[in-house]
């Protein structure tokens, strides 16, 4: 599977260095290959619902998280699979999300 995102660099945390919020932000992290997975079966199963879902969890926990720059990728997935737009779309979409995802990190740079 191709994954293209325009991102390469490590994506921290705005709160990574906080120390009230520093071990929920590397639970998060640790938590994000599950989250992976997830979109991953839900887009080979062509479960747009699941993978609607997924999204919107993403999207609102990047936000809370201080990983603003997950957002409009979780949205853009979560956008396409409401609207059942053309699978090539939403894999594309799915493939993107799941690139940024990978460059989560806990911690600081």
């Amino acid at each position: 599977m191709s994954q293209a995102s325009p991102l390469t660099e490590p994506i921290y945390s705005e709160f990574g260095d906080d120390p009230d919020l520093g071990e929920l932000v590397e639970m998060f992290v640790d938590e994000i290959p599950d989250r992976i997975d997830q979109l991953l079966s839900s887009l080979e199963a062509r479960d747009w619902g699941g993978l609607e879902r997924t999204a919107h969890q993403l999207k609102g926990a990047a936000g809370s998280y201080g990983f603003d720059a997950l957002t409009p990728w979780a949205a853009r997935l979560e956008n396409a699979a409401h609207e059942s737009a053309a699978e090539e779309e939403i894999r594309r979409a799915t493939e993107e999300l799941v690139a940024v995802c990978r460059l989560l990190r806990s911690g600081t740079p």
